[in-house]
């Protein structure tokens, strides 16, 4: 049982006010002769934010005015702030001269181009992944870790965070030493951007072993206990069991103090048998053939080791502790430790003094102990609050300067395996987080130095190979990408041609995609690629041959409407970059349609665009970032209708109901802009994103929600959606109790529901669902959530039989405008036999939702094969990422006996989504055709992408069994 997916929970972040980047005076001079049309006596400092408060704004906003000009205004005021050469007395522009204005800064389709991706880019992903799950399984399990890290890197490309977090997590799960332990810990928790949270610490635990900081710590392996929750915080820390309360602690044996050290006249008396048990040196030292074997008293003054120092070499000797020491003089004994190779006393040292690691400052001053004196735990320690503080840590020079050298490198190379996990890590972090280029290709050069195997050198490569592009360094980066397709990366090799394109080899670089396509058959990127160094109509057709093999590749829609644009052809413009904006959001999409919008004087769409990808990326700058995003929004407001906060909820209402996404994202920008720190705001944020398939803005805005809670039962509701959403729901479920039971609310209600229904219920646990959810639709709350709740206590009472109540709920969830009910509606009609209602509910829905992919997909259903087709079809068109259509035409063709064309259905979408469900299909298509090799390898690819899937697991041991007897 489950409920519908359209309002689940995930994550953004404010945009900040840095100051503007463009002269005041050009501000000022637009705000004079462009708002308010006055006299050079206008207040010289006027805000940007103070115009929203003159009557002239709203004047501006009269239908009744027939002066074009101020509409022309926004225009010019984007295009004098971008220009550097505008003078201060900017001339107001007749409507003529719209569209030159519009123009100095408009995109062009010779200044497109697609970015070389960081990740690494399988010609034959689905033989890849494949091979690899069977090197995993065949493995030991103590050397799993860096394949699992392999195994990320290779999925990197299908941007799926949850999947790559299972590999984050197997990879963990495999981890032996405490620094690999302590990197891929960190990771996991950079991944959920746990210090973003008000109140939390980077060395906080979550309450799981594979995120805990102490776990971390721990040496050794125990795979069966990485999923179990932590109890780090209900037993005595390990560490601790070397403290003592007093440094004065008696010997509990009868031996007599024989041997005396003398340091700066400092007498130190001690038992020579114990400490000539420290070591086979200090032993020899005492009891050998050396002079000190026959002295009671011996001088360590030039040893390295202070009196205090000693005092605790003699305690550990007799206790196997070291009391009350400080850290400084602990630091003296390991460094005497290791000078007498006294391994037991080194270890008691390494353990105490990482215990006293809590801050970064003490990282930064031992983690030069640690790697000086190979102290691996006390490393780890400092390694751990580093990463942890990550990715804040990498704008302090200190701990770049830790990471970054070659020197540094080298240092911490006494990590051995884990230093190319931990500077994947990094550079990771450096290129996601967008740091300077200098930082990037620090970090690099030491993860290619640390690389061992192919795909490592290979990884680390393309990656400095596309930094130093972006750095224009041409040369160099085409050494590093000519040596990574060395590696058997093939993909950099568009890194070549791109670079030798930009030399002014046009042919040379069309040559070398001529090359990949007729040695690797057609793959998307190859032919979007090959269309920068084709001309004329050779270009179109490359870029819609992309199109057709990979949908997802947002450039060719993004060529294509701006050629589009250029031809003053701005409706269809819009219509061409609408294709994709439908099934894949993206700022440089959206701000592209605001540019149209813009040209067709249409600012209200311009102004929802921009306000929708402020949304997903708080600092993103516009006009080749050239211009703040809020500073478009700023000027664009002024030539739209003003929304009170009353009018902002209507509206909201309005687009929520009408499942217009961007619409409702843009309504509460809008919102929060007045109410920052709203947390209801941003959590319908967060749920707005999450249906747009933005996981980690939404998580950005889930955490602010929590963070902006004036109430503990509020947070806890908030935190129970983070931990949901990561795969923790028993600990959801915990926070939904917890808020409960301090205050019955709406979403604790629905939230306990919703995670108790994530699994298959018996008719009880259904029972107690449904209470759940009329619980929630008894406390307050808006028509927005409890359409919502109502919706999936429907599909709850469908999945119980009672269609009657179920037809209830989506009646009433309908009448507070929940239009998605109108597909539970139309499931009830049609379990009971009512096929035609069924249909015709599904197309109320289209009405309301014309491009609603998931609405075409369920009519399908309904209707009969030739309808179901076009619906079918329509779905593919509007959204071709969802994988239900292509299944259901492969079924139907191999129903037909057309088993080879049913096997290329589903190729296509494989081919640019290598889904689980589709690979499974295809390997039993392989199967029943009599092709057990190939249908092997497809349920090798299933099992990389999901291990426990279990249809998969029996068609592989039954394909497998089917090979072995082939072979034999």
């Amino acid at each position: 049982m489950s409920f519908s997916l359209d309002e689940d929970v995930l994550d953004s972040r404010t945009t900040s006010t840095s100051t503007s980047p463009y002269p005041k005076s050009k501000l000022v001079n637009l705000i004079k002769h462009h708002v308010y049309h006055t006299s050079n006596t206008m207040m010289i400092g006027l805000k940007l934010k103070d115009r929203c408060k003159t009557t002239q704004v709203h004047a501006l906003n009269n239908p009744s005015e027939s002066n074009t000009t101020v509409k022309s205004n926004p225009l010019l005021t984007i295009n004098s702030i971008l220009s550097n050469t505008c003078e201060e007395q900017v001339k107001i522009p007749s409507l003529a001269d719209t569209s030159e204005i519009l123009g100095h800064g408009f995109p062009r389709t010779d200044l497109l181009e697609p970015p070389i991706e960081f990740c690494l880019k399988s010609v034959d992903f689905v033989p890849t992944i494949a091979e690899l799950y069977r090197r995993i399984e065949s493995s030991c399990e103590s050397s799993k870790c860096l394949m699992f890290v392999e195994q990320y890197a290779l999925l990197c490309s299908l941007g799926d965070s949850k999947l790559l977090r299972r590999c984050l997590q197997s990879a963990r799960q495999h981890a032996v030493d405490p620094i690999s332990k302590v990197v891929l810990s960190a990771w996991l928790r950079y991944e959920r951007r746990e210090d973003e949270l008000v109140g939390v610490s980077g060395l906080d635990c979550v309450g799981r072993v594979l995120e805990c900081p102490k776990a971390a710590l721990v040496d050794g392996y125990d795979p069966n206990l990485a999923f179990d929750h932590c109890k780090c915080n209900e037993m005595c820390d390990e560490m601790l069991k070397f403290h003592c309360t007093s440094n004065g602690e008696c010997s509990t044996s009868e031996e007599v103090e024989n041997v005396c050290f003398c340091i700066e006249n400092v007498d130190i008396y001690c038992v020579r048998e114990k400490i000539a048990n420290l070591s086979t040196p200090l032993k020899v030292m005492l009891y050998g053939l050396f002079a000190e074997s026959r002295k009671d008293k011996i001088d360590f003054s030039y040893i390295g080791i202070s009196a205090d120092g000693m005092s605790a070499v003699e305690l550990f000797s007799r206790t196997r502790r070291f009391g009350c020491s400080s850290p400084k003089v602990v630091l003296e004994v390991l460094s005497f430790a290791n000078r007498f190779c006294c391994e037991e006393m080194k270890s008691a040292c390494d353990v105490y003094l990482a215990s006293f690691v809590s801050s970064l400052e003490d990282a930064l001053v031992l983690i030069d102990y640690g790697i000086e004196e190979e102290a691996n735990l006390l490393l780890a320690s400092c390694l751990q609050v580093l990463l942890r503080e990550l990715p804040t840590s990498l704008n302090n020079t200190k701990v770049m300067g830790i990471f970054c050298s070659t020197e540094a490198r080298e240092r911490l190379a006494v990590v051995g395996n884990a230093s190319f996990l931990l500077y994947y890590f990094l550079s990771q972090v450096a290129i996601e987080e967008k740091t300077t280029s200098n930082v990037k290709v620090l970090l690099l050069e030491n993860l290619r130095a640390c690389a061992v195997e192919r795909w490592q050198k290979a990884l680390a490569l393309h990656q400095l190979g596309c930094v130093l592009l972006e750095r224009n360094e041409y040369e160099d980066a085409e050494w590093y990408f000519d040596a990574a397709a060395e590696n058997g990366h093939v993909y950099s090799l568009a890194g070549v041609a791109r670079i030798k394109y930009k030399q002014g080899q046009r042919f040379s670089a069309f040559e070398i995609l001529n090359m990949l396509i007729s040695d690797y058959g057609a793959i998307g990127w190859m032919y979007q690629e090959r269309s920068l160094y084709s001309v004329g109509r050779k270009k179109i057709l490359d870029l819609n041959e992309a199109s057709k093999l990979d949908p997802t590749l947002s450039f060719p829609y993004k060529y294509r409407a701006v050629a589009m644009a250029e031809e003053n052809e701005f409706e269809d413009a819009i219509l061409e970059i609408n294709k994709i904006i439908r099934f894949k959001l993206s700022p440089d999409c959206l701000e592209l349609r605001a540019w149209f919008f813009m040209a067709l004087k249409d600012y209200d769409s311009a102004l929802r665009d921009t306000r929708a990808l402020l949304t997903l990326e708080p600092d993103y700058k516009l006009f080749h970032g050239k211009m703040r995003g809020d500073h478009l929004v700023d000027l664009l407001n002024q030539l739209v209708q003003q929304w009170s906060p009353a009018d902002c909820w209507l509206q909201l209402y309005d687009r929520w109901s009408s499942i217009d996404d961007i619409g409702s994202l843009a309504v509460i920008h809008q919102m929060l802009l007045n109410d920052p720190g709203k947390s209801l705001l941003l959590f319908r944020q967060s749920l707005l994103l999450l249906r747009l398939n933005c996981q980690k803005a939404a998580m950005r805005s889930l955490r602010l929600a929590r963070n902006h809670s004036t109430s503990d039962y509020e947070r806890l509701v908030y935190e129970g959606w983070i931990l949901y959403d990561t795969g923790h729901r028993e600990e959801a479920l915990s926070k939904a109790e917890k808020s409960i039971s301090i205050q019955r609310s709406f979403e604790a209600f629905f939230l306990k529901a919703y995670t108790l229904a994530d699994t298959t219920l018996d008719p009880d646990a259904s029972s107690y669902v449904i209470q759940l959810l009329k619980d929630a639709l008894g406390c307050p709350s808006d028509g927005l959530r409890k359409g919502q709740a109502l919706n999936n206590l429907g599909s709850i009472y469908v999945d119980c039989g009672k269609l009657d109540l179920a037809a209830d709920c989506y009646i009433n969830a309908l009448d507070i405008k929940h239009t998605r009910a109108h597909q539970g509606l139309a499931r009830v009609y049609y379990l009971k036999n009512e096929k035609k209602a069924a249909f015709e509910e599904m197309t109320k829905l289209i009405d309301k939702a014309p491009n609603n992919a998931s609405a075409y997909e369920k009519r399908s259903e309904y209707g009969e094969r030739d309808m179901a087709n076009n619906d079918l079809s329509t779905a593919t068109q509007l959204d071709p990422l969802r994988t239900y259509p292509y299944r259901y035409r492969a079924a139907v063709l191999m129903d037909d006996q057309r088993e080879f064309e049913a096997v290329d259905e589903l190729n296509k979408a494989i081919s640019f989504k290598p889904d689980l469900q589709m690979l499974h299909l295809r390997s039993a298509f392989h199967e029943s055709m009599g092709d057990v090799v190939t249908a092997l390898i497809d349920c090798e690819a299933a099992l990389c992408l999901d291990p426990n899937h279990k249809d998969t697991l029996d068609l592989y041991s039954r394909t497998r069994g089917e090979v072995n007897h082939l072979q034999k």
